[in-house]
């Protein structure tokens, strides 16, 4: 498994850049596809596991995308991916879901088998729209054991993607569709008990305001008044769907990335705190004790991350 903390890149290096030569200082690496700065130049991308993990030893290096959805299946051999702290054993016909934002590394064994699909979040905001739990069934990070129509599935994407047939966008949005269906079925339960429809597309529209403006350091009133609702109407509405307030889900978010900071990159603790928008690095280091339970330096050590280097 890639160790955290092992590979530090700067995001904004330029796309000639080799990714196999790490930077030690900067930011968390942000790809694209991994590797690549471009756009997705087509309406989805399909490749197999070998296709970009062989040029790398089969090891991608911790990296996150912004506006990308990605599935990983594997099929034969072997793997592990670590998602922001979490690390998991992946076995023939283990599903890897990853949504925006969250920082993943992948370890395969040579000749492992298997596809990534990846999806522009446009794509995925236009087969997601107005179908209910999927959409939050799916913007969790999770790894599943698949039945083997997902096998079906992906080789159907593959097979579309590569070639130039009549109604090509059309048949990869079904079968991205299906695939995107087949994957909530098989996710993690999401619980949502006594929510009215109502409260749960509100928590949802929340939810993306949250991963837009939290950097902002926007409070609990800030994301009731964008959505014409009181601030007690919405702290109720997230205990109603996670049992927390607003308050908590707010200081969560914005402490997520912290750790992500503190684990994938050597940056000072200070810079961390302003790049996060904070102005007060020991306020930082008192609101990340309160969330996390451990101080930044502490949790960095725990977590096997580079040790805090001197402030430039």
């Amino acid at each position: 498994m890639v160790r955290c903390g092992q590979y530090l890149y700067d995001s904004y290096m330029q796309a000639t850049a080799a990714p196999s030569a790490p930077q030690r200082h900067g930011n968390i690496l942000n790809f694209n596809l991994f590797g690549e700065s471009a756009h997705l130049p087509d309406i989805l991308h399909c490749e197999t596991i070998a296709a970009r993990s062989a040029l790398h030893d089969w090891e991608l290096a911790p990296h996150r995308h912004d506006r990308l959805h990605q599935m990983l299946l594997l099929t034969a051999g072997r793997g592990s991916v670590q998602i922001d702290e979490g690390s998991h054993v992946l076995t023939p016909m283990s599903l890897v879901n990853v949504p925006p934002g969250d920082v993943h590394a992948f370890s395969f064994q040579r000749g492992t088998e298997g596809w990534v699909t990846t999806l522009a979040t446009e794509l995925l905001d236009e087969i997601l729209s107005g179908v209910g739990d999927v959409r939050r069934a799916l913007g969790n990070a999770f790894v599943v054991a698949m039945p083997d129509d997902a096998r079906l599935l992906m080789a159907g994407i593959a097979r579309e993607f590569a070639g130039r047939g009549p109604a090509r966008a059309l048949l990869l949005r079904g079968l991205a569709s299906t695939l995107l269906g087949l994957a909530a079925r098989h996710a993690p339960a999401v619980s949502d008990e006594g929510a009215t429809v109502s409260e749960s597309r509100l928590f949802d529209r929340f939810q993306a305001l949250l991963e837009a403006r939290f950097a902002e350091h926007w409070r609990v009133t800030d994301y009731a008044q964008a959505l014409a609702i009181s601030a007690t109407h919405l702290s109720r509405i997230t205990r109603s769907a996670t049992g927390r307030p607003a308050s908590a889900l707010i200081d969560e978010r914005i402490m997520r990335e912290a750790r992500r900071y503190l684990v994938y990159t050597n940056q000072p603790i200070t810079s961390i705190t302003y790049a996060l928008g904070f102005n007060d690095p020991a306020y930082f280091s008192r609101v990340f004790t309160r969330v996390t339970g451990m101080s930044p330096r502490v949790f960095r050590r725990q977590m096997g991350g580079q040790q805090d280097a001197p402030a430039p």
